[in-house]
């Protein structure tokens, strides 16, 4: 009973990252929940290849309007892109750099146009600066190491863009409700019902991980 269990929890686990990379291939976005003894938040995520200007839209009425960019260090490198603060006291090590604004093609930066065009410049523009600091795009710098080093949402985004075939860059926002406050589970859920978002956790794309390592003829 016990090995029945186990393996029927393992499955719906690989289910719900299945559920997500097709969701993201399909140029929807999905509702990626992390460990309950950290932040224990849902984050809408968003492939930056694929997020619309009334996708970026959604996100910034429902979500908490700090707009982050996750991206590896190799692109921070290339952008001359400087962390926040030299000496990172948050309580998770939230590993931004300084926000940013594309130079061309926004006005105030703030709309959900001038936010995609910003977005777009990240990444296809091969230019070295050709954002100005500050902005309203905040870029989050995820550890190398990925999950397995860090389980945060910019880990996994970037992880999870990885398995899904995207280039290494994301959108994600914190969700929040009507009043202000963070949304929870079920607050999470009625949102994924409304926005047919599926919902996934960081340890199910761990799991997924090291099993399709273990088992890539499956997968």
């Amino acid at each position: 009973m016990v090995i029945k269990t186990l393996f029927l929890n393992f499955k719906s686990k690989i289910k719900r990252v299945k559920k997500a990379i097709k969701s993201l291939k399909k140029k929807n976005g999905i509702i990626l929940i992390d460990d309950k003894n950290r932040e224990n938040e849902g984050d809408i995520i968003f492939a930056a290849e694929n997020i619309t200007i009334p996708q970026m839209a959604l996100t910034i009425r429902n979500c908490s309007g700090i707009v982050c960019l996750c991206i590896t260090e190799k692109l921070r490198k290339k952008f001359f892109l400087p962390m926040m603060v030299i000496k990172n006291s948050s309580k998770f090590q939230t590993p931004f750099t300084i926000s940013i604004e594309s130079k061309k093609n926004v006005t105030t930066g703030v709309s959900a146009h001038d936010r995609i065009n910003t977005i777009k410049t990240i990444l296809y523009n091969n230019k070295n600066f050709c954002f100005n600091m500050p902005g309203h795009i905040f870029p989050l710098c995820a550890n190398p190491g990925g999950l397995l080093i860090r389980r945060g949402h910019t880990e996994a985004t970037i992880d999870l863009l990885n398995l899904s075939g995207f280039k290494k860059i994301g959108v994600l926002c914190e969700l929040t409700n009507k009043d202000g406050s963070m949304s929870k589970i079920k607050e999470i859920i009625i949102f994924s019902k409304k926005t047919k978002m599926p919902i996934l956790t960081i340890e199910d794309i761990i799991i997924y991980m090291h099993y399709k390592k273990i088992f890539k003829n499956f997968f």
